[in-house]
């Protein structure tokens, strides 16, 4: 396998984080943190140079805030300082592990994205059902708390397998370690971390390298050719119901074995288009889709609530994508 070339000395320079600084500045301009550690931005940059080439480095603790969009969920904030170093790892590491990503994981990727999957979905399900001339199958799965419980361990092993150099491997740990939601104990020796924080730049690609370790099995091992993964939710299509109850025992074996991940015993199913399946936000038939109905009422209290044009032009965008010409019309009467 061909492994990252770059090192943790050709990573770490003043250019290159001067470069994650304007990365991370965009539309963070007017925030207060930001103010402060621009007033003095050479002297910020060079104490982080020099702590991460004498690897002296520690990163700094999270401020949490929770939001409901759409349902309860709790952002963990770095300090300014740490989120520049997530940039820089970002934009050193995402191309490379990119590269190595099935075409069919959608979640936090360039050119990828929610429409490009559900629009992908509708391709599987056109050539599965042979253009609706035969049933179609769908197994939806969800993870169980899936950021909650990426372990730690697995992640760095996964992580080594791609990476030779000693130095940036402790980088990475610096900032995986940063954070734990719980701790996992193995043996009496053997303690690990478990989590990643919500709203870490660097936690959209580790997931992505952790979950990829289970798309590969999904294509390689089990030779599953219509599967399509956005984060923790995916679906398998396929003209036969039996098929699928075969593989699910399979699926969750890898997941518990391999990831130490569960299935959410509430949220896996299979069922054919015919009766709708709800993926991404939308459920989809054979000739349409229209949003959930939490959706709909989400975004019409929002309207109403907070009727901003730039709100308005992103739900009608949003709409766009489906057959949902009455809510359109709903959202366009409450604005005016």
């Amino acid at each position: 396998m061909k492994q990252f070339i770059h090192t943790h000395d050709n990573i770490i320079t003043i250019e290159k984080l001067l470069k994650a600084w304007q990365e991370f500045l965009r539309d963070k301009k007017g925030r207060k943190d930001v103010i402060l550690f621009q007033a003095k931005l050479m002297d910020n940059i060079f104490d982080l140079y020099n702590d991460l080439k004498n690897k002296t480095y520690k990163h700094g603790s999270y401020t949490a805030f929770n939001i409901s969009d759409p349902k309860p969920r709790q952002i963990h904030k770095a300090t300014v300082r740490d989120r520049i170093l997530h940039h820089l790892i970002y934009q050193e590491l995402y191309e490379y592990f990119d590269s190595k990503f099935i075409y069919d994981s959608y979640s936090c990727r360039i050119n990828k994205g929610t429409h490009k999957a559900i629009n992908r979905f509708r391709s599987f399900f056109r050539k599965v059902s042979k253009n609706n001339t035969q049933t179609c199958w769908v197994l939806k799965c969800d993870i169980k708390k899936f950021f909650a419980n990426i372990d730690h361990r697995i992640l760095k092993k996964i992580l080594e397998k791609h990476i030779r150099d000693k130095n940036l491997l402790w980088l990475l740990s610096q900032v995986l370690d940063s954070f734990s939601s719980k701790i996992h104990i193995y043996a009496l020796a053997d303690i690990c971390k478990k989590g990643l924080p919500l709203g870490n730049l660097t936690s959209q690609l580790l997931v992505n390298i952790y979950m990829n370790e289970f798309d590969q099995f999904m294509k390689r091992e089990l030779k599953v050719k219509y599967y399509i993964r956005y984060a923790d939710d995916f679906v398998i299509l396929g003209p036969n119901r039996m098929c699928l109850e075969n593989i699910l025992p399979k699926i969750s074996k890898f997941l518990e074995e391999k990831l130490k991940l569960q299935l959410h015993p509430d949220k896996v199913f299979i069922k054919t288009i015919a009766s709708g399946i709800d993926f991404l936000g939308w459920v989809h038939f054979a000739h349409h889709r229209v949003l959930r109905t939490s959706t709909k009422r989400r975004m019409l209290k929002n309207v109403g609530d907070d009727p901003k044009p730039e709100t308005i032009q992103s739900y009608l965008g949003l709409i766009g994508h489906g057959n949902s010409y009455e809510l359109a019309e709903k959202i366009q009467k409450l604005y005016n």
